[in-house]
């Protein structure tokens, strides 16, 4: 189920907390292949096929990843979307998008400025956040917290105190 379908569902409201599932991955993101050297080909590729399913299952569109990227920055301005305008859902939206369809750049400022650009948000502002890191506090709170409640995957879903 997707979190849109779950709100409606349920009539819950989301609030995003963000975690650094690879905080050491370069700017340049490094490839899947290498980011799990150690694991068993075989056992990658049903991992893959797991999430596609569930993605299929769940009516979201997932692209075939061959890297990964650091999402630092996108935390920070996914934060920052949160906070000061009312557009935080489709921004974190844009993002899953960018990252797991079309294998983005989600650490490379301009790829997140084009698709502040896209939600017709104000771009000064956004490269204003990035550039001077107005965010990085609350991200630094965000992983602490993640860290302090033994959350060691993304997503997880919290309410109340489950932990799914």
């Amino acid at each position: 189920m997707s979190i849109e379908a779950l709100k409606q569902e349920f009539n819950v409201t989301t609030r995003y907390i963000h975690f650094p599932l690879h905080p050491d991955t370069p700017d340049e993101g490094i490839s899947i292949q290498k980011l799990f050297a150690n694991r068993d080909a075989a056992d990658l590729k049903a991992a893959g096929d797991h999430i596609r399913g569930l993605m299929r299952e769940a009516g979201l569109a997932y692209g075939d990843r061959t890297m990964t990227y650091n999402s630092r920055l996108a935390q920070e301005l996914g934060a920052w979307a949160d906070a000061e305008t009312d557009h935080g859902d489709a921004l974190h939206n844009k993002l899953f998008e960018a990252y797991f369809v079309r294998n983005d750049n989600i650490g490379d400022a301009s790829v997140l400025l084009a698709l502040i650009a896209e939600l017709g948000l104000p771009v000064e502002r956004a490269s204003e956040v990035l550039t001077n890191r107005l965010y990085s506090p609350e991200i630094n709170a965000q992983w602490q917290r993640s860290w302090d409640n033994g959350i060691t995957g993304v997503p997880t879903f919290v309410s109340h105190d489950l932990m799914v």
